[in-house]
């Protein structure tokens, strides 16, 4: 069920509990100024699409953003897919996992710009059903954002895994 709004601004599924297996992922971490956040999500792409393809990887997921932590004036992230097996370490993509386990999780629909929102729904969510939220998140990036596409047409799943 969505909450999208009638005016089409951004909105999100209703929050759920699934148990997801733990999955391999080749990533790139680095602490990042969030002024900077956008060439790191650029650069760290192009940096995975060569080495995948050069060590014939497969990649089984949409490309996700894996934060450890609180975000301050910089956050320490994970960009990356899950793959079929560990990649070899090279120009900076490194092998890294998704966790396993229960994970609370909605569907933001919109804006990057208004994710924030839909994380705090989440927050709250988990809060009033008394389940301790982890201290890393991630989002999968369903939608891959282009130029040219309208905003409102990206879909991004939001995940918190909770702690027992």
């Amino acid at each position: 069920m969505s909450t999208r709004g009638s005016n089409g601004e951004s909105s999100a599924s209703e929050p759920q509990l699934v148990n997801l297996d733990p999955a391999t992922t080749a990533v790139v971490r680095s602490v990042v100024a969030m002024a900077d956040l956008r060439n790191f999500f650029d650069a760290s792409f192009g940096a995975l699409a060569r080495t995948i393809e050069a060590q014939r990887i497969t990649m089984l997921s949409p490309a996700f953003g894996l934060y450890h932590g609180s975000p301050g004036d910089t956050l320490d992230l994970e960009v990356g897919f899950v793959t079929d097996r560990p990649v070899r370490p090279e120009g900076g993509v490194v092998v890294s996992a998704l966790p396993g386990g229960r994970v609370a999780r909605l569907t933001h629909f919109g804006s990057f710009d208004n994710l924030g929102s839909s994380w705090e729904r989440l927050r709250s969510w988990m809060q009033a059903q008394v389940l301790p939220a982890g201290e890393d998140r991630w989002e999968t990036y369903v939608t891959q954002p282009s130029p040219d596409m309208d905003p409102r047409d990206l879909r991004t799943e939001l995940n918190w895994p909770v702690t027992d």
